[in-house]
């Protein structure tokens, strides 16, 4: 009799760890669903945590191979909706309601890890030779270590699937083990059936915001665009001071310069944005850079970026990039927010 439960148990160990992935499985497994795909299509949220606040927004990614992304994202506060367009032409930071883009020298998105890119999480898992995988109910999660050279308190994330390794969200942390970005995946299409035409840059372009809004020299006298108050960073380094605040004036904007001195000097540009009659492509220098409210662009020394209708433009050659990105993020989170007259 005991030999009998001792086989039947046997048997019944054999057959359910029979249908168990080994983490090297899930990950080929996953690897080849990713690879096998020409373009693929998803839809989801995203939120990221700062210390005080979340910031929710609604995400729809495109990637057709090799070299071909469009990010939507759009702030579900403010419905500030930016997009990230990579094509042949190059890779653009497109802000429809300003009627404006970025357009990087960047290799992005190889160069560090995107919670929302199937092909990233690929190439992490594939890089940490310390991976981890565990079973949940149905389904297993994947730990792995991230690669965010311009945010350093990122350290690692956890990737969910069901039971047949389709994605269902993602969680970055911090050193501190709080979830600082989730992302969870309503619909993963991974026969999108996508071609080159759905990556065009001006069909990003509102064509109710480039009609001219006036046919004579009456638009040099338009009314300039100002700032009903001042916003000062919540966040200043120590032993650093506000030294200087001036207005400068030109036909159409009213800039507001803050200069900061002491220990670690740096200058704000604070101006009222303004949608352009003209869709404006503008070349930059850096890396598009994810921050609470919105996507700026960073450089070894500047980060410019628009938040609650404000253009900013940060400059230092002492502020680290975590401490640039720390003044920046103090200036979104205030709650003295600008407004536009």
């Amino acid at each position: 009799m005991k030999k009998r439960i001792f086989l039947f148990l046997f048997i019944m160990l054999f057959i359910s760890g029979c249908g168990k992935y080994k983490v090297s499985d899930a990950v080929k497994d996953f690897e080849n669903k990713v690879d096998n795909s020409k373009s693929y299509k998803l839809t989801g949220t995203m939120e990221i945590s700062s210390s005080e606040e979340v910031f929710t927004y609604s995400l729809e990614a495109y990637h057709l191979k090799d070299d071909f992304f469009k990010v939507i994202l759009v702030n579900q506060t403010n419905n500030h909706e930016q997009i990230i367009l990579k094509n042949n032409d190059g890779l653009y930071v497109v802000t429809p309601s300003l009627n404006k883009s970025f357009k990087f020298d960047s290799v992005w998105p190889e160069n560090s890890s995107q919670a929302y890119l199937l092909g990233n999480l690929v190439k992490d898992m594939k890089n940490d030779s310390k991976i981890e995988m565990e079973e949940k109910d149905k389904g297993y999660i994947i730990k792995t270590t991230v690669n965010y050279p311009n945010n350093e308190e990122m350290k690692y994330q956890k990737i969910y699937f069901n039971e047949d390794m389709k994605i269902e969200k993602v969680e970055v942390f911090n050193e501190s083990d709080i979830i600082k970005i989730k992302v969870n995946f309503n619909k993963v299409d991974l026969k999108a059936k996508l071609s080159d035409e759905d990556f065009v840059l001006d069909d990003l372009i509102d064509e109710e915001k480039t009609k001219p809004e006036c046919k004579d020299d009456s638009c040099d006298k338009e009314t300039s665009s100002t700032l009903d108050s001042i916003i000062y960073p919540l966040y200043i380094p120590a032993n650093t001071y506000l030294n200087n605040k001036e207005t400068v004036e030109s036909l159409k904007s009213e800039r507001i310069i803050l200069t900061f001195s002491g220990e670690k000097n740096f200058v704000i540009v604070e101006e009222a944005a303004k949608a352009s009659n003209v869709f404006e492509v503008i070349p930059i220098y850096g890396e598009p850079l994810m921050l609470n409210e919105t996507i700026g662009a960073l450089s070894s020394n500047s980060l410019s970026f628009q938040a609650n209708n404000v253009d900013y433009y940060i400059v230092s050659s002492d502020l680290s990039t975590k401490e640039m990105i720390s003044v920046a993020a103090s200036l979104g989170n205030t709650t003295s927010v600008a407004g536009v007259k």
